[in-house]
């Protein structure tokens, strides 16, 4: 049996279980693959009608090769072993929605490159300091947050100003962690 899986290997058997061809398809959902997926390879080329990606629940390290989703809008990452917001350029200008929760992120360097981004879960990840926080302030479209169990976050949550300090930093942010802010008047996110 082998170690990991493959993309290549996970997209095949994708396209054997639905009956649909990856390069047409506009949701692939590759998470919880057994083995686990580690590498983000250049298979990934390949889906170019793909909007919604979920590779969650692998052992994935590194963000690479999303250069031809050029209609990619949600990015899945969460529980992998991913420690960068590096590689996400390639779909900056398409994507809005990246959940990245569990992973071991602790520098946000990178995330100015996502220009629409609206919804970033990124809750149990290691991000400890205000000056990595305030990076989120780049992203102008940027209203949906989720920060819990940052250490950051846990830290300011016990001396009781988390929410106040956070959406001070974020001002444009109509929910932090589930909680709303300002009334939300212009319907779902999309």
């Amino acid at each position: 049996m082998a170690k990991t899986t493959t993309m290549k290997e996970a997209l095949n058997k994708w396209e054997e279980k639905t009956g649909e061809k990856t390069s047409e398809a506009k949701e692939i959902k590759l998470y919880g693959q057994i083995p686990p997926i580690e590498k983000m390879d250049a298979s990934l080329s390949t889906l170019t009608c793909c909007e919604k990606l979920s590779l969650s629940t692998n052992c994935i390290e590194k963000i690479t090769n999303l250069n031809g989703l050029k209609n990619l809008r949600i990015l899945s990452l969460s529980r992998n072993n991913i420690k960068t917001l590096g590689g996400l350029e390639a779909v900056g200008d398409t994507l809005v929605e990246l959940w990245i929760s569990y992973n071991l992120i602790d520098k946000l360097k990178g995330v100015n490159s996502m220009h629409k981004l609206k919804v970033l879960y990124m809750s149990n990840n290691l991000v400890k300091d205000w000056a990595e926080f305030v990076r989120l302030a780049d992203l102008p479209c940027l209203v949906d947050l989720v920060f819990l169990g940052n250490p950051l976050q846990e830290k300011h949550s016990t001396e009781g100003n988390w929410m106040d300090e956070a959406s001070k930093k974020l001002p444009n942010l109509k929910k932090l962690d589930e909680n709303v802010l300002y009334p939300l008047d212009d319907g779902p996110i999309r």
